[in-house]
């Protein structure tokens, strides 16, 4: 298990990231991940929020939901960055299985009194045009049901970048983690400053 901690200085909001492989810095030092250099670079501009990665590789949805409670309960968070889905995708699981299942762990962390942020999955395209569309289909629609931000898949630009990416075509390399930082640094401010402004 995977489980970094990124504390910053006096009084902090917390975002977790429940996600997998592709947050957990695979076949790397977890230090090399972008949750890490992301924390890093926050840390440094001083913007009070600490990072809890909880991304482990190979965790499905279900994974995840199994998880969830236990995170919440101890970290607390303010924010939970959902980045689950490909590997129910890579197993083939009926797109119904990971739909009720992120469903559930939105309205969790909702329950809970976080803000869920959900991040749009992409597999393969060799898993079948229909296949891969009904999959990818579901995050927009448990955005729109459950009225979830949905953040777009950061490794869109990455993956057309063969030297970004390991040789399996799947997880991105250590090179490719600033990048993804540079990326999901606005968008997760941008959120993470919009629901200060409403509380």
């Amino acid at each position: 298990m995977l489980l970094s901690m990124c504390s910053l200085s006096g009084h902090a909001s917390t975002l977790l990231i429940l996600g997998d492989s592709l947050s957990a810095g695979y076949m790397m030092a977890a230090e090399q991940s972008w949750p890490v250099l992301l924390h890093q670079q926050w840390q440094k501009e001083k913007f009070p929020v600490t990072i809890i990665n909880s991304s482990i590789s190979g965790s499905t949805t279900q994974d995840g939901l199994a998880r969830l409670p236990a995170l919440l309960s101890r970290h607390k968070p303010d924010w939970v960055l959902i980045e689950l889905g490909a590997n129910d995708g890579i197993r083939g699981f009926p797109p119904a299985i990971p739909y009720e299942t992120l469903k559930k762990s939105i309205q969790i962390i909702q329950k809970n009194g976080g803000q869920p942020l959900l991040m749009q999955i992409r597999i393969p395209r060799n898993y079948g045009a229909a296949y891969i569309a009904k999959l990818e289909a579901i995050y927009p629609k448990l955005a729109e049901e459950t009225k979830t931000p949905l953040l777009p898949f950061f490794l869109e630009s990455i993956v057309t970048q063969p030297k970004l990416m390991l040789n399996d075509g799947i997880h991105p390399t250590a090179d490719a983690q600033p990048l993804i930082r540079d990326m999901m640094e606005p968008l997760l401010r941008q959120y993470i400053e919009t629901t200060e402004k409403t509380l």
